[in-house]
């Protein structure tokens, strides 16, 4: 199967975000590091059984590791992805996997052969591990790759940072590339700079040469509605869609006018007690995604109250979808 035709089959998408990509606990205890439940195998089926048919498992590798130059991976934390892993294949899905949250891949000049060493490294280990899975395991080279803490952080970033996100993407291709068997073929998802969406990141974007490779976009739109913790709780059905659009023209442009398959990995509209205006805005957003080809993958990390982004959306305690009306506007949009 191509790329193209793989990510056509691909419905809906959700992330569970803030758990196995956690930090700042021991061994298997980061699971729960930033105070989510450990995962089961009822909280994914919970997730399926809604219509989701994608699962993107966001890990964070770093913590895990033994020294360098092997950067063994701690064959307890291995283990508990791969369970993780099969809760969504065994059961017929789409399964995303990705490095998140490391702190290692500064994308600087300076840095960039450590970094690809690394990064080579890791995914030596986990494709030979996962080697014989089919093609319904997809690996995501990275997360938002970026100069974290710099003024360029965000947005496009600068064009050191981009080239070496490239080189990046070009390391992590050819690494699972060498390691044999399904890996030969399997669909890789590599990233632009940050993933971000604004268009001179997207068209700086040098794709390694690979028939089944997928461009991984974040599309928090529009921004003031979606992202920005200070920003408006209320959809504008104008303005909101005209920054939609643009996003959505220019993959459609730069990518799947070109035979380029796209996934918007990371996607919603964080808690503002909104959830009509968030119904509307979702109906929206799924009837352009839908028009283009794209499919979509929301960012739960499982955050309903409080000052932070709240783009929980399955409660894994209580076990249920919060906010019906937005689940159902969602599901129905990709029937």
């Amino acid at each position: 199967m191509k790329s193209m035709e793989l990510v056509s089959n691909m419905k809906i998408g959700w992330n569970l975000g803030n758990t196995l990509d956690a930090t700042g606990a021991e061994g298997l205890d980061s699971e729960c590091a930033w105070g989510n439940p450990k995962t089961t195998q009822e909280m994914i089926d919970a997730v399926l059984e809604q219509g989701f048919n994608v699962i993107r498992i966001p890990v964070t590798w770093d913590g895990h590791l033994g020294a360098a130059p092997e950067f063994q991976i701690d064959a307890a934390w291995m283990k508990r992805v791969q369970e993780v892993v099969d809760y969504a294949y065994n059961r017929g899905a789409y399964v995303i996997l990705n490095l998140h949250h490391e702190e290692w891949h500064f994308p600087s000049e300076e840095n960039k052969e450590a970094a690809s060493l690394q990064l080579a490294a890791l995914w030596t280990q986990i494709a030979k591990y996962f080697e014989g899975y089919s093609e319904r395991l997809i690996f995501e080279g990275l997360n938002e790759p970026r100069k974290k803490g710099t003024p360029v952080e965000w947005n496009d970033g600068d064009e050191e940072g981009r080239n070496v996100v490239n080189h990046f993407a070009q390391v992590f291709v050819d690494t699972v590339r060498a390691t044999g068997g399904n890996n030969k073929t399997r669909h890789l998802m590599v990233t632009g700079y940050a993933a971000a969406c604004c268009r001179n990141a997207l068209q700086n974007i040098i794709i390694p040469k690979d028939e089944n490779l997928i461009v991984s976009v974040h599309a928090y739109k529009p921004y003031d509605f979606a992202l920005n913790i200070t920003g408006t709780a209320k959809w504008d059905a104008k303005a909101g869609a005209e920054e939609i659009d643009v996003v959505m023209n220019d993959i459609k442009e730069l990518f799947l006018d070109k035979g380029i398959p796209v996934i918007i990995g990371e996607f919603g509209a964080m808690n503002k007690n909104n959830e009509a205006d968030r119904v509307e805005w979702i109906q929206y957003y799924m009837k352009k995604v839908k028009e283009i080809g794209v499919p979509c993958i929301w960012w739960d990390n499982n955050e309903f109250t409080g000052d932070g982004e709240n783009f929980g959306f399955f409660d894994r305690t209580k076990m249920e979808f919060r906010y019906k009306n937005l689940l159902n506007a969602m599901i129905n949009a990709v029937k």
